[in-house]
């Protein structure tokens, strides 16, 4: 290795706090901001008043819904902590979190039961670049040797997982550890600084053993270090924590640490490894092709809107230096700069103010209302860096919304735009076909606590039903009908006479309408006038849904040198239209997806059970590319049995199993489900 390899990476660092649901981020958090001394006591998730979890939503349902940033001093230089939710509903809170950090810590427990929500985890991490630390919770509760557990945890990563500390054990309890690279044993002391040991003669040979793998495991991209094992010659210490620091930044490892959050225990050990051996922001510029002398590159991870202080964006500051009454762009609207107002650090919801803010810091910097998370932030007249945008989230569940009080339509609007501005998982559609405002998200306890904090905070009663599914209806047979619209009341009467052949297409033929009228028995002038009349009518047809793949001609007519206009051709192709659809033999057509469903391998055969039960059409499956134990299966299913599909999913997959949709086709659909089908909408126009 180099020299520059071997140089300490210095300065602000940003983390993300990433792991399993219930691993117990939050509580790590809480311990890591106590031992630095951002927070005079270590709170519990029970006790509610951890510095994460600050919202009532996340109170009142005991799980991280949303990213909480908190800047602390971790042992003389600034460290910003996200943590970020570990339920899969709310994992796109960390997207832009994790793309401008500059590392993980992957909090994670001993139990086989998390493996494929940690493998989710794993796996964007290598997408994205991003090194990692992994830390072992919960080791006071731990059953069987760490190895075994490490095994286990290898499953799920594609880096190697390397011991950086192995327990002490006392009657079955892990009641200390043993740093690996320093040799030295600390037994633990609850909420206090551990006592510092020689390793005892009992634990020796252990200690050597795990300390021999990690080395070998170091030693894969060390040469001059697999000479000196083979030659049996014990490496310095500087060349064990260069090659630490180094591969852990280049992500050829993942150092795994060992302690209890709830207990305090291996923090200050898991603080040192972050000062010491994580990368800083310099690894973060090259990760996203950023040279570090193009001044000022800023990049948004999050945004908050706050009661007292407005909207702030919260952003990391990748190069150059942020004041206050600056001028920027923003990548999602180049054309329009923003000035900053107030730059903020933040320890959970609580802000304080500073001055500026340079390369390596994350701040909240206020009133950028243009601007979104995810972007990228420069001075005016500067370029933008070709960084990618946030990959579009997975809409897997939908609900249509509207308020009690149609007063309060305004109010919602508005409100919306605010949650998804923080939110960018959700997505609101305005469906100008249905009248229907539809709120889209990634599954059901995701729109919950959304529909919560509408009401929390907009104070709006909102009423909630399922989206309509987009149905049409065609025809089966060919009909002649004649339609004549005359009336007559005095002055100027109306009066229209067509004879339309109405017959069916092919499917996905859409709409025709020609006309093969001869010697001007419908004016030229009005031909056009019949053709909107029929388009009129086949917005609704006599299911009550839009009719597609007709075809129609205007075959024969009259019409009245006086009395025949415009408005007598349209109502008489209507009329024509109204009596004679129905004489064609109308039927549904309910819109078919192609479905992706992706899936642990365990559970292929709960999801291959489940397609057909949801009158769904098996495809096929196959293993899923890039990801070990998972299968993709493919399939047909009906839009309209897909609704509430990936709760099922979830609920056989330990809450990791997830799909992608898309339109392929329109099928017929008889019998006793299509009549509910047009009952259903008839109640809905009666009510």
């Amino acid at each position: 290795m180099d020299t520059a390899n071997r140089i300490r990476p210095a300065g602000p660092k940003c983390a993300a706090l990433v792991g399993p649901m219930s691993s117990g981020k939050t509580t790590l958090l809480e311990a890591l901001l106590h031992r630095t001394g951002a927070i005079h006591k270590q709170n519990t998730v029970a006790s509610g008043h951890t510095v994460g979890d600050a919202s009532p939503e996340a109170r009142a349902h005991g799980m991280s819904i949303e990213a909480t940033i908190a800047t602390t001093d971790c042992i003389g230089e600034p460290l910003t902590i996200v943590d970020c939710p570990g339920s899969v509903e709310f994992a796109y809170e960390a997207e832009a979190a994790l793309k401008y950090c500059d590392f993980a810590i992957v909090c994670v427990e001993p139990d086989a039961k998390k493996l494929p929500a940690l493998q989710l985890i794993l796996h964007r991490l290598d997408e994205l670049g991003l090194p990692r630390l992994l830390f072992l919770n919960k080791i006071d509760k731990a059953e069987g040797s760490v190895q075994q557990t490490l095994q286990e945890l290898q499953s799920a990563s594609k880096q190697p997982l390397v011991l950086r500390q192995i327990p002490i054990w006392e009657n079955g309890v892990a009641t200390g550890c043993i740093d690996l690279a320093l040799e030295r044993a600390y037994i633990y002391r609850p909420h206090e600084d551990a006592e510092v040991r020689e390793i005892s003669a009992a634990d020796k040979e252990r200690e050597e053993e795990a300390r021999f793998a990690m080395l070998e495991t170091l030693a894969d991209h060390d040469d001059a270090l697999m000479e000196q094992l083979l030659e049996d010659v014990a490496p310095d210490s500087s060349t064990v924590f260069n090659d630490l620091t180094s591969e852990l930044r280049d992500g050829l490892i993942t150092p795994v640490l060992i302690g209890s959050a709830e207990n305090a225990t291996g923090i200050l050990r898991l603080l040192k490894t972050i000062r010491h051996d994580a990368p800083n922001v310099e690894t973060t510029r090259a990760r996203l092709g950023i040279d570090g002398e193009t001044g000022l590159v800023a990049g948004v991870m999050k945004t908050i809107h706050t009661t007292h202080a407005g909207k702030l964006s919260v952003a990391r500051i990748l190069s150059g230096k942020l004041g206050d009454g600056d001028m920027l762009i923003a990548s999602s609207n180049p054309q329009g700069s923003v000035k900053v107002s107030g730059i903020h650090a933040l320890l959970g919801k609580d802000t304080s103010k500073t001055p500026t803010a340079s390369a390596g810091d994350t701040v909240a910097i206020g009133k950028l209302e243009t601007v979104q998370t995810g972007d990228v932030l420069v001075p005016e007249k500067a370029a933008l860096p070709a960084i990618d945008p946030l990959p579009e989230p997975a809409s897997l569940y939908a609900i249509g919304v509207r308020p009690s009080e149609r007063r309060d339509e305004v109010k919602l609007s508005t409100a919306l735009a605010r949650l998804v501005e923080e939110d960018p998982s959700l997505k609101v559609e305005h469906n100008q076909t249905t009248a229907e405002t539809i709120l889209h998200g990634t599954g059901e306890m995701h729109l919950r606590i959304a529909l919560e904090r509408l009401q929390n905070r907009a104070q709006i009663d909102i009423a909630t039903h399922e989206p309509t599914i987009g149905y049409r209806e065609t025809i089966t047979k060919p009909v002649t009908q004649r339609g004549r619209h005359k009336k007559q009341s005095g002055g100027h009467g109306q009066y229209g006479d067509v004879v339309l052949e109405i017959r069916p297409l092919q499917p996905g033929g859409g709409f025709e309408f020609t006309s093969s009228i001869v010697g001007g028995a419908v004016p030229k002038q009005f031909i056009s006038s019949v053709e909107a009349g029929v388009k009129e009518y086949l917005q609704a047809g006599p299911l009550g849904f839009p009719v597609v793949d007709v075809a129609v001609n205007l075959t024969d007519g009259s019409y009245h040198t006086v009395d025949s206009s415009d408005m007598a051709f349209q109502l008489a192709g209507k009329l024509a239209m109204r009596e004679g659809l129905p004489q064609c033999g109308p039927v549904l057509l309910e819109p078919v997806m192609k479905v992706a469903i992706h899936t642990p391998s365990d559970a292929t055969a709960s999801v291959t059970t489940m397609v057909p039960q949801r009158r769904g059409q098996i495809l096929g499956f196959e293993p899923r590319s890039g990801w070990d134990g998972w299968d993709t299966v493919t399939a047909l299913i009906p839009q309209a049995s897909l609704g509430d599909m990936i709760i099922e999913l979830r609920s056989a997959t330990a809450g990791v199993a997830t799909y992608d949709a898309r339109f392929d086709h329109m099928e017929r659909l008889d019998g006793r489900l299509a009549d509910q089908v047009v009952n259903a909408r008839a109640e809905r126009l009666a009510g």
